[in-house]
């Protein structure tokens, strides 16, 4: 799994690759925490070569929103597959989350 954070547009764009799992959750948590502890722009979230996600990835997703919404931002996902979709969907994100 591979979470890579980049300036582009004024916004952060975080681009997961992968399986983010219970197994490679905690590094991802990791990698992404500067950007949880000082949102001060708008986050898309680019899971377009994301393969799957667990409830462990959830919450990170989850994290990210919590923080971005209580510094006045938005957090928009893109490019989620089918699959990715309906996991979002079975478990409500799918009305927590705004898609690009």
């Amino acid at each position: 799994m591979k979470a890579t954070i980049q300036e582009e547009n004024n916004e952060y764009v975080v681009y997961f690759e992968g399986r983010l799992d219970t197994a490679s959750a905690p590094q991802v948590q990791k990698d992404v925490q500067d950007l949880i502890d000082s949102t001060d722009r708008d986050i898309v979230l680019d899971c377009n070569q994301l393969a799957y996600i667990s409830s462990s990835g959830l919450r990170i997703f989850l994290s990210i929103l919590k923080s971005a919404k209580a510094n006045g931002h938005h957090v928009y996902i893109k490019g989620l597959s089918n699959d990715l979709r309906q996991v979002f969907a079975m478990t409500g994100f799918i009305n927590l989350f705004e898609f690009k």
